[in-house]
């Protein structure tokens, strides 16, 4: 590859990236059930610049170019959820997934000491099931998003990343 992928936290600026790099990723899920309406595929530039001002937002860049993003977000029961995990289909598989997850899970027990992670997938997401369980996340619950997509919903406690690479 030439460069060395950098995980840092997303900057106000890389919310256009973030936002086209989101809808070029949740495509595969979308074509998957079947429903291009789904939440990623729906949601603003002024709601990613939003998450990107308030909430735990970190980024994969190689180069200039964002390659991969993560959010988090701290509740006040000591429990976070983790959301809009993607990377570029080009460079899924090198492990860009894990670190990003790994940086989002530990900023969100560094700066508000949390102590459960929570994720959700859909139920046909095989990749993404196989990343989570493979990090240390397990299946505690089912549910149907808003948007109509069944949903496998993940937990695992702070403090259990398991080494991918």
């Amino acid at each position: 590859m030439g460069m060395s992928v950098v995980i840092s936290e997303a900057a106000e600026h890389d919310a256009e990236q973030i936002f086209k790099l989101q809808y070029l990723c949740f495509q595969s899920e979308a074509a998957l059930y079947g429903n291009y309406r789904i939440d990623p595929l729906v949601e603003t530039l002024d709601e990613v610049r939003a998450e990107i001002a308030g909430d735990c937002v970190f980024v994969a860049r190689l180069g200039d170019e964002v390659i991969g993003a993560v959010r988090g977000a701290a509740h006040e029961d000591g429990s976070a959820a983790i959301g809009r995990l993607c990377v570029h289909p080009r460079l899924q598989g090198h492990g860009i997934g894990a670190r990003l997850l790994k940086a989002a899970e530990s900023a969100l027990a560094d700066r508000h000491g949390t102590k459960r992670f929570r994720l959700h997938t859909g139920h046909r997401s095989e990749g993404n099931l196989r990343l989570y369980r493979k990090v240390g996340y397990e299946t505690v619950g089912t549910e149907k998003g808003k948007d109509g997509v069944p949903m496998v919903i993940l937990e695992k406690p702070a403090g259990t990343f398991v080494q991918t690479a």
